[in-house]
Order: structure tokens, then sequence, then C-alpha cells
């Protein structure tokens, strides 16, 4: 993956922590426009108040801490994050939220993101065409696309980033980043304050935080950076991801989940890292969930995620 591969946001932001454990806390009353999209909700403005606590965020807390600590202790996982957000004003709980993991096929979100921006002054952009060549180098992903290119083909920048997000097909991102200039790129690091410094000096390790990732997210569903048909269009490409190994396993399938997942394998050490974030559609009680996770099998993994899904989910259906 090239430099785009250091992708990550710094102070999810700039929204308050919330401490779980006290009766009342300092947050942001979000005051919110009203309109006829299906997945964002754009943010007008957010005044300070203080309100009273959600006391079941501590017991579902403890719960996946304990489930955490099964997984380890059996080597169902080494190592996992996770990060949880009440999209209703609400708090938001994090495990090892801090530790840093390689992002993978999460940075084509941000690749999304970037083209995105540049279509609100040249809406046409997305009917460009552009041709996979042979001069690429080969790419290899664990988890198979179900669509890729074809040397030689053609395809409308608009197809690339369906491709890209909806089957994480690596040609795709290759092919967009090739087309992309990289100053416009960290432009947008600028615009959303991020700090790509650790990515630049090593693309392929540990940059990018759970919270981190979350954050973009959050600028899509606020509508925050991108206009807001825009931010639409990015979350609704989202949610046709057609993994369902992960978050999607874990809920009910009725319900619409906009979300991306990435996986990287260590040759050198044999450990594999597998990550699933995105925002679920619960019916008047969306909420953003991204866990991230490091083992030695993608399958166990993957149970993992599922698990930890099916947990926040089930205690907020109830």
């Amino acid at each position: 993956m090239r430099i785009i591969i250091a992708f990550l946001v710094g102070s999810a932001t700039s929204f308050l922590l919330f401490n779980y454990r006290s009766r009342q806390a300092n947050q942001f009353i979000e005051t919110r426009q009203q309109g006829n999209y299906q997945l964002i909700n754009p943010l007008l403005e957010c005044d300070s108040a203080n309100f009273a606590q959600d006391p079941n965020l501590f017991s579902i807390k403890e719960k996946l801490i304990a489930y955490l600590n099964q997984a380890k202790s059996n080597s169902q996982i080494t190592f996992a994050s996770i990060y949880y957000r009440d999209l209703n004003n609400g708090p938001w709980i994090g495990i090892n939220e801090k530790e840093l993991f390689s992002p993978a096929s999460l940075v084509k979100v941000p690749i999304m993101i970037t083209y995105l921006k540049l279509v609100e002054k040249d809406p046409n952009l997305l009917k460009q065409l552009l041709t996979y060549p042979s001069s690429l180098p080969p790419t290899r992903q664990s988890i198979t696309p179900l669509q890729t290119l074809e040397i030689g083909n053609t395809y409308t920048i608009e197809d690339l980033i369906n491709k890209m997000i909806i089957y994480s097909d690596n040609k795709a991102y290759d092919l967009l980043n090739s087309h992309l200039d990289s100053k416009l790129v960290i432009k947008t690091y600028d615009d959303l304050g991020v700090d790509i410094s650790k990515g630049l000096t090593d693309p392929s390790g540990n940059i990018l935080s759970v919270r981190d990732y979350a954050s973009f997210f959050r600028l899509l569903y606020n509508s925050s950076y991108l206009s807001k048909d825009l931010s639409e269009k990015a979350l609704e490409i989202l949610s046709q991801v057609n993994y369902r190994d992960g978050l999607v396993a874990g809920i009910d399938p009725k319900i619409t989940v906009a979300h991306k997942f990435g996986e990287r394998v260590y040759e050198s050490t044999g450990e594999k890292q597998l990550h699933d974030c995105g925002i679920v559609y619960l019916p008047g009680k969306p909420y953003l969930i991204c866990v991230m996770t490091r083992g030695q099998d993608f399958a166990k993994l993957s149970t993992f995620i599922q698990e930890i899904s099916r947990l926040v989910f089930t205690h907020l259906k109830s």
C-alpha cells in the first residue's frame, strides 16, 4: 500500500471524552438538521450541557472486557481494541482504544472521501474513464474480492470507487491512488487535522487507533466534511460492502450497516490483523462500532468481531 495507508484521524474531531463512571458528565447537545436523508444526520451546532449518564454503558463495557479476556486466554486473539459510540448525543466507550494497528484496507475510505471532495468542484469527475494498465504491480489479498479489474479494461472513477469499497479490490485502489495528486491527499489530511508522519516513515506499520478510525464515520454521519449529498453517497456505498463475516454477522440481517473491513498478514511473524468498523442503523438508536484485532487465524478473529458486535447489538436492542 502507498502513502495513503497512513490515513488516521487525531483527536476524534474535537468531541468530549465521556466519563461513564460519573453520575453526570459534561457533554455536547447536538442540534441536527432535519431532512430526507437515510444514512446521514447533519450536525448544525453543539452546545455544552450536563446530562445524566446511561448506566447501561458500564455494564456493556464489563461484558466486552470479559469476553476479550476470555478470547485472549483461549488464544482466539492476541490483542484487540474496541470503540463504541451512541450517535444520538451519546457518550462513547473504548477498550484499548489508543493501541495502534495497521489500517490495511481501511485506508480505502479516506481515498473515497478525497475523491468525493473533488466531486464538489467537478461533478463530472465520477464519469472520468481510467484504464487498468499492466504496469501496476500485482496485488495480493487474503480475503479475495468477488469483483476485480482486468488489464486493459476501462472503468469510470465511480465504478472504481464502488469496487474499491464494496469488494475491497486492491486493484481499484491502486488505480485510483495512481491518478490522485498526493498534494490533494495531504490537503485532506490537513483539513481533518490528521498526523500522517508515522505512515510516511513506516507505511506498513501500526499507525492507526480504533478511536482515530471511527472518526471517519462520524465525519460522514455528521456531514461535517463533505456535502450532505456526497456524505449520503459515501455511506450508501459503504452500506453495500459485501464482507459479512464481521460486524454484520452479529446483528439482525434486516438492519443496515455502513462499514469497512481491513486485513493484513505479516509474513515474517505470521501475525494477522483483521478489523471492521462502521455505523449500525439500529432504529431510533444508531451507533458507531469499531473493532481491531491481532492473532494467528482470520477465522478466529472474525468470530471475535462477530461476538463483540452481537454483544453490543443485543444489549442495545434489549
